[in-house]
């Protein structure tokens, strides 16, 4: 999977909804948690990459991996998958900042 840029700040609550089986009126509850959740992630991703602690990118990375699954926030969930796996199979050669980056930047068009 190639690194996107995916924008996340129109999110149609109803849409989002329907995708996951709820009620319109949980996605901001779910959402809110998602980002209160994902800054220290976030840090601990990023002290984990720059630690090259390939066990803590990869447990790292499934965490946010399987919120934004959940959320439908296909992008994010693709990119955390290949971290997650590159710091399984500890691949030096794998880009985990450039990755970082995105995954970070995604997170951050989250809007509701």
């Amino acid at each position: 999977m190639p690194i996107t840029n995916p924008d996340y700040s129109n999110i149609n609550q109803e849409e989002m909804a329907a995708a996951i089986g709820l009620k319109a009126k949980h996605v901001p509850l779910l959402v809110g948690s998602f980002l209160e959740e994902a800054t220290p992630i976030l840090e601990k991703l990023q002290e984990a990459i720059e630690a090259k602690d390939y066990d803590a990118i990869k447990s790292t990375a499934h965490s946010i991996k399987g919120s934004a699954g959940n959320l439908r926030f296909t992008e994010v969930y693709d990119m955390t998958k290949e971290m997650e796996f590159a710091g399984d199979k500890k691949e030096a050669s794998f880009d985990f900042d450039a990755y970082f980056e995105a995954v970070k930047n995604a997170i951050g068009t989250i809007k509701l």
